[in-house]
């Protein structure tokens, strides 16, 4: 079990809010979220990535104390830093047919009617 920030309670792990003093521990309700959070002095933007090279969007900016995007930016460097999220190729492939499959039975129907039309 986790504990609240605010009142040291204990706090289930996939709780959304602490039910002793209702601080939100999670961001916009989804418990599988990371929240990060900054200590009180200090504010998250002085030491992220995001912030630091101006693509940060976070309407609290600078001055953010909590945020689920957080990247250290003395954790993360150009030649190691992986991307966070890769689909595979076949689930790629699959979106691309789903959102063109309209487009490739019209082309499909042209190919066939013009090869109709070559062979006689």
């Amino acid at each position: 079990m986790n504990e609240c920030p605010r009142c040291r309670q204990p706090v289930d792990s996939r709780a959304i809010a602490c039910p002793f003093c209702r601080m939100e521990l999670k961001a916009h309700g989804h418990p599988g979220i990371l929240l990060y959070r900054a200590d009180e002095d200090q504010y998250l933007c002085q030491s992220c990535t995001y912030h630091l090279d101006d693509t940060c969007t976070f309407p609290q900016r600078p001055q953010a104390k909590d945020c689920t995007l957080y990247r250290d930016h003395a954790q993360a460097t150009q030649a190691t830093q992986a991307p966070l999220y890769r689909p595979a190729r076949a689930s790629s492939l699959k979106v691309w047919l789903s959102r063109n499959g309209t487009w490739l039975v019209l082309v499909g129907l042209v190919c066939v009617s013009v090869a109709i039309a070559l062979l006689r």
